[in-house]
């Protein structure tokens, strides 16, 4: 009996590694050799009660800059020589807002060089 639940316990163990949204990343260059990188599953967001997929949402990943260590083609006293490097790393998913793909954006530079003209064009001269 106890065998078999350590069986049962591998078996689910794994069908949750499946099912975890990450990949490892490898470069024998780097140390870690070894970084997990997150990727989203869905193109829109698991939301509501029943956890149906919205696409008024989009999932996109979130990052966190990280220091690694590269190794360089020197060497020093018979032992590699690494330098730091910054990288940003996808983590994990989060969900943002679709844009409508016809609505005009109020932040856009267009709107932004207007308004510049139209303040420019209202300035008294002794400015």
């Amino acid at each position: 009996m106890f065998p078999r639940l350590i069986y049962l316990f591998l078996e689910i163990l794994m069908n949750l590694y499946y099912l975890l949204p990450y990949r490892i990343s490898y470069d024998p260059t780097r140390y870690p050799k070894y970084i997990p990188e997150a990727y989203c599953l869905c193109k829109g967001c698991l939301m509501g009660i029943f956890g149906e997929e919205n696409f008024h949402f989009r999932s996109t990943p979130v990052y966190m800059p990280t220091v690694i260590l590269r190794r360089t083609s020197s060497c020093a006293g018979g032992r590699y020589v690494y330098t730091e490097d910054y990288v940003t790393i996808p983590v994990g998913c989060t969900c943002v807002p679709e844009q409508e793909k016809e609505a005009e954006s109020v932040n856009s530079s267009i709107d932004k060089q207007e308004m510049k003209l139209l303040v420019s064009q209202n300035k008294p001269s002794s400015e």
